[in-house]
């Protein structure tokens, strides 16, 4: 094998390693291939000959880092956690310094920002990059969300955009890839510069909560047209294909369309009625509700989203709790299918312009937090090929940061105010209906309560600060005095029953 030849190298050969690795190549790119199973690696390129810019499969971490050019660069795609650090830990005595690590896989974004300082400490620089799409945007096009440096970023910039997802410049929407080796040329490139440190995979995670987010609101609107209007899979996939073709068009609403129009092949039933209702889930909506708890800023329904799944994974549970819980034992739905089909679609957009909205106010805390300086209008452009959460939707978050970059919440531009306002009416009667029979909707029900609660401009919490101040002598700012003056009661005990402030 000829020494320093690939333009950059990847160790870890699951799936989406492979995939990310024949999208590089295909791109013309030569990238050397490693894994810790070298039966595997050897299987795979031998499988692979043929790609455009070829694959350089390498037996040892030494032979791997002497087949990359210099500043090497190389991606890890491993599990995260130890064996991410194993990995980083094994390569580093081999590399020089300027040389570059970057992980592509779902870590946690403060693990990043301790990898970046303890390798810059050594020379070695360090990016830390998003990957979204699943296995086949990693074939065939993938979201990118780096964090590193900006002299980082440039060296593997070509190789970034070149691999990207592509939309459209002028109506942001996804350019179709074409066949592997013909990449296709033009258009947006769906990756950017994120920010230092931890930021791209921070990014990343808050998509992730995002999507949690999507997926429970789909299904939400499934449930309701299933257990309240009766409608069958088919009628529901049917639906779903008219609902992408407007407002909610997106690859989540695509793909929902198809499986609820997908036959099982073993009993010939309606696939979606023989999938068992317990969902698993990796950490990543997790990781953001935490952190919005940390930070301070409200993010309930992606919160919800998470908890949904949780209460779904108790299956003995609820089938023992149906057996004893009542519900409300209403009729069957006697008004308009037709209209409350809009309606539900109303709701559904509605709820996720609240749920995109707290995800993106969860970022600009972020910012403050972490010292990083994030572009929303570039985050939701990227967002819009590649990665799960792809939708027209997107394209309006980008125009909403173009009018004003330093808008505090996305329910206060004017796109987003007004399609609120539009869709509440049918918001409201859907939440009523799912109350009225029963059915459980925790996302729809919960964005409904944030937009509420952000629209008030007095809550109830006065009445909770005062408890607060009542048990256990917290304080309290007064109405009629300026903000950041803070007061306290001697509340009356059996010994004192006049107040005294």
């Amino acid at each position: 094998m000829s020494k320093e030849t690939s333009d950059i190298g990847l160790i870890g050969l699951a799936v989406m390693g492979q995939n990310l690795a024949l999208n590089i190549a295909d791109h013309g790119f030569k990238i050397s291939v490693h894994n810790r199973t070298t039966s595997k690696m050897e299987a795979f390129v031998a499988g692979n000959l043929d790609t455009p810019g070829g694959l350089v499969g390498c037996e040892t971490l030494q032979s791997f880092v002497a087949s990359l050019k210099k500043p090497r660069k190389m991606i890890v795609l491993v599990q995260a956690g130890g064996p991410t650090d194993k990995v980083i830990d094994g390569l580093v005595e081999l590399l020089d310094k300027g040389d570059i690590i970057i992980d592509g896989g779902n870590a946690k974004w403060y693990d990043t920002i301790r990898r970046e300082k303890e390798l810059t400490k050594k020379g070695i620089r360090f990016i830390g990059s998003g990957v979204s799409g699943g296995e086949e945007g990693a074939r065939f096009g993938p979201s990118l969300m780096p964090g590193g440096s900006v002299d980082a970023w440039a060296e593997i910039e070509p190789i970034w955009k070149a691999i990207a997802a592509k939309v459209d410049s002028g109506t942001g929407k996804p350019i179709e890839g074409a066949a592997p080796g013909k990449p296709v040329e033009g258009g947006f490139s769906c990756t950017a510069h994120i920010g230092p440190d931890g930021a791209g995979h921070y990014v990343k995670m808050v998509h992730n909560g995002i999507e949690y987010g999507d997926m429970q609101m789909i299904c939400e609107a499934y449930d309701l047209m299933r257990n309240v209007l009766n409608l069958s899979p088919v009628e529901m996939g049917n639906i779903f294909t008219e609902w992408n073709k407007g407002d909610l068009d997106s690859f989540l609403i695509e793909i929902t369309a198809d499986i609820l129009k997908q036959v099982d092949p073993e009993t010939g039933k309606p696939f979606v009625d023989i999938v068992l209702d317990t969902a698993g889930q990796k950490g990543t909506g997790k990781w953001t509700s935490v952190n919005a708890l940390d930070l301070g800023t409200p993010a309930p329904t992606i919160a919800e989203a998470v908890f949904a799944r949780c209460i779904s994974s108790v299956k003995e549970e609820r089938v023992a709790a149906e057996k004893v819980l009542k519900g409300p034992g209403v009729g069957e739905f006697a008004g308009d299918k037709t209209e409350m089909i809009e309606d539900i679609r109303e709701a559904l957009y509605a709820s996720k312009i609240c749920s995109y909205a707290q995800g993106f106010q969860l970022m600009l805390y972020a910012q403050e937090e972490y010292g990083w300086k994030l572009n929303f209008g570039e985050i939701a452009q990227i967002f819009r090929g590649g990665c799960i959460i792809r939708a027209a939707f997107l394209q309006k978050i980008t125009e909403a940061y173009e009018r004003d970059p330093t808008i505090a919440n996305l329910l206060l531009d004017p796109y987003f105010s007004g399609a609120i306002h539009k869709a509440q009416s049918s918001w409201r009667k859907v939440v009523a209906l799912a109350a009225t029979h029963g059915v459980s909707i925790p996302t729809f029900s919960s964005a409904l309560s944030y937009y509420d609660g952000y629209r008030n401009a007095r809550l109830p919490q006065n009445l909770l600060q005062a408890q607060r101040d009542y048990f256990g002598a917290h304080s309290y700012e007064r109405t009629d005095k300026p903000r950041g003056y803070f007061y306290h009661v001697d509340w009356p005990k059996p010994d004192r029953p006049e107040i005294k402030t």
